[in-house]
């Protein structure tokens, strides 16, 4: 790992960490790889630009039992969210975009959406007569994607009837997270949205939450404004100039050595083991077809290391720039990391925090007071790693491991202790 892919480093107390407590947070990091609750953990704690703590634990692959390196390369999924509201703010500041556009002006099949009435079918109807549909008070926009506010059809909020009479298009949409996050599209990611577009909404755009379905949708919008993948893009104007060396949807030959085995929990006798869920060499990431890129998470998303990763929330800390290089303006990351969903119940979330452009931020307003300082932000991703950044301590914390859907295994809280630790350890 070169010199320049990192932050500069110094000592705990240099960075204003108190170090017994830093030995505590790993200690403790060390526990959760030793009860066999996650392979391998990579933490990293900035202040003031400076990390002053930079640790591994573990294994890059529990079969081989080789140790996880500060320079492994973990699988993001929703820690790319952050990356792709990034990625919006600059086409919004060079008027390729605005939040408030509609998403019927770059895919047309989202023009003129309908919900379910509530009204009643005939009494006379048959099974398969249609729902009454009533249009909706307004379309999708950007800014609903970002904020995860669509009203796009899931399942849990579709009545079996619908799913019957929209069942092609169901098929083609992914529109269940948990079936279609590491499963390619039929066709492609844009087939994929416009046959979300054609299901009636759940909700009116704007009044609810329901997550991910917007960044779909999102990646395909980037990619016809700009006339590039998001691969291209994202190299261009983000990873390059932050020196995110580490960074792509898919692994370098060169890396593979780097790359860390995915497991997930698994009952077996009453006893919770670790098992593979996606093998490094067997991976997509390696063996493509490479033109996959999901903007929020899906097939993985992006890959990074924790120092890359930190590079980024530094940025962000930063108002925007690192050392020469300015990604946004300071208001451009003030709208990103601002709440954009006012008091709604966020299901992910829990109280007082809402949700920006990309990022979880915290309002400051939980009926239980937090560690967290108010409008600090972040966000996760499904195979275990996470990141915040608190603008009042200048602090950029990412806590990274590869177990998928870590919190089915009983007190598996790494994430929380972590962040308690990090917050305990502040000087």
């Amino acid at each position: 790992m070169s010199d320049n892919n990192i932050l500069p480093v110094t000592s705990p107390e240099e960075a204003g960490l108190d170090p017994e407590k830093v030995e505590l947070l790993n200690q403790t990091m060390q526990r959760y790889v030793d009860e066999g609750k996650v392979p391998n953990i990579v933490t990293l704690i900035a202040r003031e630009g400076k990390i002053g703590s930079y640790e591994t634990h573990g294994y890059l692959d529990l079969d081989t039992r080789k140790p996880a390196g500060k320079d492994s390369i973990f699988r993001l999924y929703s820690n790319s969210k952050p990356i792709t509201g990034t990625a919006v703010m600059m086409l919004c500041e060079e008027g390729l975009l605005d939040l408030d556009d509609l998403v019927s002006k770059y895919i047309p099949a989202f023009k003129n959406p309908v919900l379910i009435s509530s009204g009643s079918p005939p009494r006379n109807a048959g099974p398969g007569a249609m729902l009454p549909l009533k249009p909706a008070k307004r379309e999708i926009t950007i800014r609903d994607c970002l904020r995860h506010t669509t009203g796009l059809a899931t399942p849990d909020r579709t009545t079996v009837r619908i799913a019957m009479q929209y069942k092609e298009a169901i098929e083609e949409s992914g529109w269940d997270l948990a079936a279609s996050l590491d499963r390619p599209p039929r066709k492609t990611y844009l087939e994929r949205v416009e046959a979300h577009a054609s299901i009636p909404l759940s909700f009116e755009p704007g009044t609810d939450f329901v997550y991910h379905a917007g960044f779909v949708v999102i990646g395909v919008i980037i990619e016809k404004v700009t006339g590039k993948s998001l691969e291209e893009f994202y190299h261009e104007r983000i990873f390059r100039p932050l020196g995110m060396n580490d960074t792509s949807f898919y692994l370098d030959e060169g890396k593979l050595d780097r790359f860390t085995t995915c497991y997930q929990p698994s009952p077996e006798g009453g006893n919770w083991h670790l098992a593979v869920y996606d093998k490094a060499e067997t991976s997509e990431k390696v063996k493509g077809p490479k033109v996959l890129f999901g903007a929020g998470g899906d097939m993985g998303g992006l890959l990074s290391t924790a120092a890359d990763y930190a590079r980024f929330g530094q940025m962000l800390l930063n108002e925007g720039e690192l050392g020469s290089e300015r990604i946004l303006s300071r208001k451009s990351i003030e709208i990103m990391t601002s709440n954009h969903t006012g008091d709604m119940v966020i299901p992910l979330l829990k109280p007082g925090f809402g949700v920006g452009m990309g990022v979880g931020v915290y309002r400051g307003t939980s009926p239980d007071p937090i560690m967290r300082s108010p409008g600090t932000f972040g966000w996760g991703g499904a195979a275990g790693t996470t990141f915040f950044a608190d603008p009042r301590e200048d602090l950029v914390a990412i806590c990274f491991t590869q177990t998928f859907g870590h919190l089915m295994m009983p007190d598996n809280f790494y994430i929380e202790d972590f962040e308690r630790l990090v917050y305990q350890a502040l000087l």
